[in-house]
């Protein structure tokens, strides 16, 4: 994912059109709990004038993490859609603006995409229970997992006099 300037002023007037498979497997060495990443399929185009160049760029793959219960491998899913503008003068360059300068001759998009990668990896990722997948066991001697929505759909056997009382009032007051 590397031009030189050169190269993307040749399509200055044309369609620079991007459909790219790049492999970010230096990704793992830099956050850990990474524990592999599809190849990274960027779509998209690049806008080029004689300034800046801007490309608009989805990036869809998808990284193994662990789940943060069991450990277990959990494939994420990446599908993003950025744009990003790369100033060709420093002179041009404002403040309030997110743009990326050029260093020397060559635009490089591996650190961005680097970069956004990294934004995308969530806190804590859970697999799914019904996956089939050896994840945690939902229950024990004396305990077990329960949703939310079946905690509140379960009445305890000691307060079932107490909802009879209630029924039974509004029995009356209608």
């Amino acid at each position: 994912m590397k031009w030189t300037i050169s190269q993307i002023q040749k399509h200055r007037n044309k369609d620079f059109l991007i459909d790219e498979f790049v492999r970010m497997d230096s990704i793992k060495e830099t956050e850990p709990t990474i524990r592999e990443v599809s190849p990274i399929h960027l779509t998209g185009r690049a806008d080029i004038s004689a300034t800046r160049v801007t490309f608009h760029i989805r990036i869809d793959g998808h990284l193994i993490l662990p789940c943060s219960r069991t450990l277990v491998d959990v494939k994420y899913p990446i599908d993003v859609e950025t744009t990003e503008t790369f100033m060709l003068n420093s002179h041009d360059y404002e403040a309030d603006e997110e743009v990326h300068q050029v260093t020397g001759d060559v635009i490089d998009l591996e650190p961005i995409i680097r970069e956004i990668l990294l934004v995308e990896v969530p806190m804590q990722v859970f697999c799914d229970d019904s996956a089939g997948q050896e994840g945690a066991p939902q229950s024990g001697k004396d305990w077990e997992v329960i949703e939310e929505q079946e905690k509140s759909e379960k009445l305890d056997p000691r307060l079932a006099g107490l909802a009879k009382f209630f029924e039974d009032s509004k029995d009356s007051s209608d």
